[in-house]
């Protein structure tokens, strides 16, 4: 069987992990797969797969285009009509597209194809950019409700856009995005489930398999959590961690900051992932990383941790928690997206989301037990991606 994904990226970052360890079970079964993508590098040992989908330039005018006339996922339209010609070429048995935002494809031309194809075709949606006019998330909007959502103020979101045309945006992947024979709809969450349920996207089959995580990896490190706190002197502290592989308003960075004028003599936050710019400004009661040195240094943040923090705002099924759940640390979470249906595995959800409630989640979380009915391994999620196919 021949399978072709299609992602902003490959091998890298969550969706270009997420489309390799797909490849990589399928190609163990025997199967051929490619990756079509846009962005960014490939690890080598994903070379293989990846089929690039434009060039630097083509990203570029895109970026261009997306700036100025809010036309995100409708340029590289040349660059798309020759990546279909290779499909063609290649005929697949199964496309399964997963990100189609980041500036590298034209949505038009590859739903004219898709429309016609006769190919099964699956789509796992990271976020909710298929069904807006504009942004990748909404919640701060509230118009979850009534399933549609084109609203002036997404300009200033990803994608940016000087000019608000996210009325006509909503139309034109309405038009695109409905009618195409043997699409099955796939989402990480319980939430992005029910909110595609509401948009119109209703008309196909979804289904929710949670993201996983490298459990490997992730576990339990007592004797490098203790090191830790010895190197930072942590002895007697709680302490309270933040990780985010961009830390800004959306993740709750501002909120964090508040949060560490208030806690008591016994508490400590540390936030791993700030930039440089970042690490400058941090008060001196923070303890700020811009990385890890390695995915082991980061499991063993997350063993020592006594509580994993998660003030997002906005997101779909937040993989830090996974993270912090596998080494044994409880997750505090705003109630956004999907992160609430992984912080109930083991922690606790604020009532809102305020720093009054992280306090009020902090005294509680003790008293938390994990929930042992949730398979978090990335085997398990892609065994069930496979079950799909």
């Amino acid at each position: 069987m021949k399978i072709l994904m299609i992602n902003t990226v490959c091998g890298i970052r969550s969706t270009g992990r997420i489309c390799t360890d797909i490849a990589t079970a399928l190609t163990k079964q025997g199967h051929e797969v490619k990756i079509g993508y846009g962005r960014e590098h490939v690890p080598t040992q994903y070379r293989d797969y990846a089929v690039k989908i434009g060039s630097r330039v083509d990203v570029n005018r895109h970026v261009l285009q997306a700036r100025i006339f809010d036309n995100a996922g409708f340029g590289s339209r040349a660059a798309t009509r020759k990546f279909i010609t290779w499909v063609k070429e290649y005929d697949p048995d199964i496309i399964h597209l997963h990100n189609l935002h980041g500036y590298y494809i034209h949505v038009g031309e590859l739903f004219s194809y898709l429309k016609t194809c006769g190919k099964k075709i699956l789509w796992t949606l990271h976020d909710c950019w298929a069904f807006t006019g504009h942004g990748a998330y909404f919640d701060t909007l509230e118009c979850e409700e009534i399933g549609q959502c084109y609203h002036s103020s997404q300009k200033n979101d990803y994608p940016k856009s000087l000019i608000d045309f996210s009325s006509r945006n909503f139309e034109r992947k309405k038009n695109l995005f409905t009618g195409v024979p043997n699409l099955t709809l796939i989402t990480p969450s319980e939430w992005l489930a029910n909110l595609v349920s509401n948009s119109f996207l209703k008309e196909y089959p979804v289904t929710v398999i949670h993201n996983g995580i490298d459990t490997t990896i992730f576990k339990p490190r007592l004797f490098e959590a203790q090191e830790l706190r010895k190197k930072f002197s942590l002895e007697g502290k709680q302490v309270l961690l933040g990780v985010a592989s961009i830390w800004d308003q959306r993740k709750g960075l501002d909120d964090l900051l508040e949060l560490s004028t208030q806690l008591k003599s016994y508490q400590q936050l540390v936030l791993i992932g700030l930039s440089k710019e970042q690490l400058d400004k941090l008060p001196k009661e923070i303890i700020g990383l811009t990385t890890t040195d390695s995915v082991e240094e980061l499991s063993a943040w997350y063993t020592l941790a006594d509580v994993f923090i998660n003030p997002t705002t906005q997101d779909n099924y937040p993989t830090t928690n996974l993270e912090a759940i596998a080494c044994g640390t409880p997750v505090v979470s705003y109630p956004t997206g999907g992160s609430i249906e992984s912080t109930h595995m083991y922690g606790i959800v604020c009532s809102d989301r305020t720093v009054t409630s992280i306090l009020g989640s902090l005294k509680e979380v003790s008293q938390c037990k994990r929930n042992p009915n949730f398979n978090l391994s990335k085997e398990y999620f892609v065994e069930n991606i496979l079950n799909l196919y």
